[in-house]
């Protein structure tokens, strides 16, 4: 069963747009496999601990990292909202609620 993928308002999409070729092409590829892929590698798709609904794409470029979050509908819809490139080990509290502040608007918009 293929998963579709959305992008919800333009968050994932002005993020995307401001990235070099590469970068898009690797995200490209990425949402490509959990499009098809059943089971999706941890490494490139896991669920964000502490959280209740939340999942992190992961995009590796060289030494660049990127994380797009995202969130499933109706259990084959993946919705992507806020991304952004990872500088520390650590992911960004504030982008955790960005992202599940996205996730609470997009379901009270259904």
């Amino acid at each position: 069963m293929e998963r579709q993928i959305i992008a919800y308002k333009n968050y994932f999409l002005e993020f995307y747009e401001a990235q070099q070729e590469n970068v898009q092409a690797k995200i490209e590829w990425t949402l490509q496999l959990i499009r098809v892929m059943p089971h999706v590698p941890k490494k490139y798709f896991d669920h964000m601990t502490g959280t209740k609904g939340l999942y992190e794409i992961r995009v590796e470029v060289g030494n660049n990292i990127f994380r797009i979050f995202s969130f499933f509908d109706k259990g084959n819809i993946v919705v992507l909202g806020n991304a952004f490139q990872k500088k520390t080990q650590k992911t960004p509290k504030n982008e955790i609620e960005k992202a599940l502040k996205i996730m609470e608007a997009y379901k009270n918009e259904k």
